[in-house]
């Protein structure tokens, strides 16, 4: 029997990217899993590539909590989901001094606010199964503030300390809560964060690549299957005396331990 068999997973922004390689990860080792992000369209190509059965797909803005809360109270009626990928791109880039205030607000409302409302719906059918995941997909600026990227280191530190907060009142439940930091990962989001990085410095993309590869030990930057495979680990029966912790995936690049 796979590990996972009998365990319901949910995975928020699986349409693409890291999302769509933590289902794969976790469908694989038996889970349910559900997908949650705002594209249709992508949500039922990673559906159909999914191994296993009984999958589904729910099309919602985090952005929305109460038609979120609504869909996720419909999935619980079939019983509880144990696994909480939380996962959501961030904000956009930019000095921290010249943010606004919205951008925090939505960023806050995008991520702490989104984790916590999730949390407070599955976190009774996890107690009461004795068993639970949570895993935050955030950033290595939780170490080290990445430049440029003002409101998300500012918003994922804050998020890092949600989940170890989480983690000491989840704990005596068997329920645990970690944090996977990606460094430089294959994405649409590190499409964006290249193109903006080249229009600052006013260098070509291959260029910013070069010295993104300059600063990582491995030389190669990561794809989203490094990610999910952590995170996997992370929701596995094997991980379970591990909780409250941030674990880098970054092929070495964060300069601290």
């Amino acid at each position: 029997m796979k590990q996972l068999s009998g365990r319901r997973a949910l995975v928020c922004g699986a349409s693409q990217g890291i999302g769509a390689a933590t289902a794969a990860v976790l469908a694989e080792a038996g889970a349910q899993v559900i997908l949650l992000a705002r594209n249709q369209a992508n949500l039922d190509s990673v559906l159909r590539d999914l191994p296993g059965s009984h999958h589904k797909a729910l099309a919602v803005d985090i952005g929305q909590p109460s038609q979120v809360t609504a869909l996720i109270q419909r999935e619980l009626e079939a019983g509880p989901i144990h696994i909480l990928i939380n996962n959501t791109a961030g904000p956009k880039s930019g000095l921290l001094l010249e943010a606004q205030a919205d951008e925090f607000l939505e960023a806050f409302r995008n991520h702490i606010l989104s984790a916590q409302n999730f949390t407070q719906l599955l976190v009774p059918g996890m107690r009461k199964a004795g068993w639970g995941r949570i895993v935050n997909i955030i950033s290595t600026s939780v170490k080290t503030p990445i430049p440029n990227l003002g409101v998300s280191n500012t918003i994922r530190g804050a998020m890092a300390n949600w989940a170890k907060t989480m983690s000491l009142e989840l704990g005596p439940f068997g329920i645990t809560v970690n944090n996977v930091l990606p460094g430089y990962t294959m994405t649409p989001r590190l499409e964006y964060l290249r193109k903006a990085t080249a229009g600052k410095l006013n260098i070509s993309e291959i260029e910013v690549e070069k010295q993104w590869l300059a600063t990582i030990p491995m030389a190669r930057l990561g794809h989203p299957l490094d990610i999910a495979k952590a995170v996997g680990f992370l929701a596995g029966v094997d991980a379970g005396y591990i909780t409250g912790i941030n674990l880098p995936v970054d092929g070495g690049r964060t300069p601290s331990l």
